[in-house]
């Protein structure tokens, strides 16, 4: 899918784009956070937070889409990270590809999170032609629900998954799926 679509996506307040040395700082403060990091599993040391940008940027140049770093169009700062992602492990809905987001605390509450994953959202129904498009998160993290639901995607309890990648008796293991199929993203867009 290389070479579908643009490499940078922009919105009325926000440019989603290619990470960036400068971007490694700022990445690695919100990423020791705990409350940006409170429904995530923590990074192991600063070379797994180095190592989780690298496959962003192997993930971009292998699809044209990774969860981009997000720059204000006003001010030029990083605000964290949000896009597309191949799912890289295996669960009832994969294959699949997952919108996702994660913004530093200064920017919460702002409406930035919806916007981002909003343009992800076009950009994967769009120009990648994706038939539907997942997320997922732990029941508790209320603030990534809602905005999974502003977006339209909508969770079945029959969906509900325990996540590989997490371990055994971890709190973060039972997570829930949302979608929203490309039929309804239409939809929604022409109401």
């Amino acid at each position: 899918m290389t070479g579908l679509g643009p490499k940078v996506l922009t919105t009325t307040r926000l440019i989603l784009r290619p990470w960036q040395d400068s971007d490694h700082a700022p990445f690695s403060t919100m990423s020791v956070d705990p409350e940006v990091m409170a429904h995530l599993l923590p990074f192991a040391s600063p070379q797994a937070i180095t190592g989780w940008i690298n496959r962003q940027q192997m993930h971009l140049a292998e699809n044209g889409f990774c969860f981009w770093a997000i720059e204000s169009k006003e001010s030029g700062a990083f605000m964290g990270a949000a896009g597309l992602l191949r799912i890289s492990y295996k669960a009832h809905f994969t294959p699949a590809v997952e919108v996702g987001w994660r913004l530093a605390r200064r920017f919460w509450g702002q409406g930035y999170a919806p916007e981002a994953a909003g343009a992800a959202l076009q950009f994967g129904f769009e120009h990648l032609g994706l038939t539907e498009i997942v997320a997922n998160t732990v029941p508790s993290n209320h603030n990534s629900r809602r905005v999974m639901a502003k977006l339209g995607m909508s969770s079945e309890p029959a969906d509900d998954f325990e996540h590989p990648l997490v371990p055994e008796g971890n709190p973060l293991r039972r997570q829930m799926l949302y979608r929203l199929s490309r039929r309804n993203w239409s939809k929604q867009r022409r109401s």
